[in-house]
Order: C-alpha cells, then structure tokens, then sequence
C-alpha cells in the first residue's frame, strides 16, 4: 500500500517540527537576498508557487527573497547548481518527487544524491486521477479491469516521460490490479488528453485540475481521485480508498531543500518563514486553485516523506529494473 502519500504519516512528523520552527529568527545572517531556485521555466503553476512563497517568506524573516528559476534536463541543472551552493541558507531548492526522490533513485551518475541536500520544509502535495474517455462506458475500477481482460490488450496509458510519476504509477496500478499497461510518453498533459480522448489511450491519471474542463464537457470520465478522502472541491469524484483500493493511493509533492551542511538555526528560521507562508489564506486559495493541497511541515516532515518515498517509488523501480540516462 502506498500509505507513504496519505496524511495519516505526517502527524508524528509535524509535532517534532514545531519545536525545531521555533527558533530565533536573529539566529540567520541577514545580509544579502535567499535566492530559492526553480528548476522549471518561468511563468507555469510552480513558478507562481515559488513567487508567492518567495514574498511571504521575505515579509517574515525581514529579508529578500527571490525566485531564480534554472530549467533544463528534468530539473537536474537547477538541484545540481543548489548541491553545488555555499551551505549558508542563501541558496535553496524548489524540490519536489521527480527533480529530488525520483531523479536520485533513477539516475545512477547524477551529480548529486538525496544527501546533498539538508531538508527545510514540506509545503504541499497533489493528486492523481483515474481517468478514461467517456466513449469507453467504463464507470469504475472494477470495470476498467473487465475491459482490459475482455479487450486481450494493454491498457495504454499516457505519461510525462519514463521515470515520472505517472509511468510509475502505471506500474503500481498494473500490479494491484493485475491488468497490462503500456505507457506512452506525452510532451506535456494537453498533447495526452487530444489521444485520450481521441480514443489513441485508454487510462490517464492527470491532476484533476487539468482534466476538469473536459470532464465537464462530457468527453472524459473521472472515475477516482488517488486519495484517501474525498475532496470537496470535486465532491462528485470518490477517492480509491473510498472504492476500496487503499493500495492506490499515492501523490506528488513539493518542499525547499538546502544544501547539505546548512546550520540548522538557519533552516528552522527558514522553515518557520515557509510554514506560517503556506498556511496563509492567500496561499491555501492559491492551492484549492490548482488542485493542491497545503501540507506545511519543516525538516522532520520532509524528512518522512524523502524515507517514504524510498520505500515506494523505489521499490517500484527497483522492481522493474528502470535506470535512466542522466
């Protein structure tokens, strides 16, 4: 079970953070900006993320924090050059599931590993669909495992690139539910959702914030979000647990990391900045926006999710022997 992306985990986690989030915030060198790099292009989702953040998080440590962003070779020039920074808390990382875990389980001769990086902060997390072209008339999961059976063919299932949370995820779903997949690699979600509903795949598990229009539209059928609960802001949709497949729970994920030997006064105050950042009204309203949900932690917490997703996502890989290039 991928009870490792359930909220129930986090509880121990958090309670231990607070103490650390309580540190001074005179304890940090306040000379010079925090620069937190992204390692995506601007102007998409996650920039906006950063920015918000970056505002916030200067408001409370009284000092400028910028957004620098540094894309390029599936977020590995941005956490290399962070690796690389002075471990002084004025170089941090947007990290998340595919530019740190997955990356690191990955990619054998990457320039960096997960202990290049000291934690900071979890911040929140997204779900997955289960999702299928209406014109399939498959309505649930029991009945996606009768197609795939009937149809004596492999579900194909769209992703963002081997190695990416939803190839990986196709795998786990392949397992628990004993049907074949076949993933097809996809630029971006809208090029995978032209075939998905052109009938050219059969299964996607895009974030719901990018399949809603056309759910509405009635060209595609959300059959389950990949959550332990029901989310209000897609009452109509029930989660996987709720359909009693709790081993189909999973999610991605985004935190900041520093660079391996940061002082840890620095990243409570840090940590502290982002926490009381993401827990903010505007931010949360922010996150319901995009299908997020706010899960605002300090290094404990992120801690718990680097061991957890080791135990799942590279149990995964190792068990389908996947190494990439870097």
């Amino acid at each position: 079970m991928l009870n490792s992306f359930t909220r129930r985990g986090f509880g121990a986690a958090l309670v231990a953070g607070a103490l650390a989030l309580a540190a001074p915030f005179g304890a940090m060198a306040a000379d010079g900006p925090v620069t937190i790099v992204v390692p995506y292009g601007a102007g998409g989702t996650t920039d906006a993320f950063a920015r918000m953040l970056a505002d916030g998080m200067s408001k409370e440590l009284g000092r400028t924090v910028l957004v620098e962003n540094k894309p390029g070779a599936n977020g590995i020039l941005g956490a290399t050059y962070v690796a690389k920074a002075k471990p002084d808390g004025a170089t941090l990382l947007w990290g998340g599931t595919g530019p740190v875990s997955l990356n690191a389980m990955l990619r054998p001769s990457l320039p960096y590993t997960l202990d290049s990086f000291d934690s900071v902060a979890m911040l929140f997390d997204g779900t997955l669909t289960l999702t299928v072209p209406t014109k399939m008339g498959v309505n649930s999961i029991e009945e996606l495992v009768a197609y795939a059976k009937t149809s004596g063919k492999p579900l194909r299932y769209g992703t963002l690139g081997p190695g990416s949370v939803t190839h990986l995820y196709g795998l786990i779903l392949s397992k628990a539910l004993d049907v074949p997949v076949v993933p097809v690699a996809y630029k971006n979600n809208p090029s995978s959702l032209v075939d998905l509903i052109g009938g050219q795949a059969e299964l996607s598990f895009a974030t719901p914030i990018a399949l809603v229009e056309h759910a509405k539209a009635g060209d595609l059928k959300i059959m389950a979000l990949t959550t332990t609960e029901r989310d209000p802001a897609f009452a109509d949709v029930p989660s996987v647990t709720e359909l009693g497949h709790p081993e189909l729970v999973t999610s991605y994920w985004s935190a900041l990391h520093a660079p391996k030997g940061t002082p840890k006064e620095v990243i409570d105050q840090l940590a502290a900045a982002a926490v009381k950042t993401v827990q903010s009204d505007a931010f949360r309203e922010l996150l319901a926006k995009n299908g997020q949900y706010e899960k605002a932690g300090g290094p404990e917490a992120l801690d718990a999710q680097l061991a957890t997703d080791r135990e799942t996502w590279g149990k995964v890989i190792a068990d389908n022997n996947i190494v990439l290039a870097d």
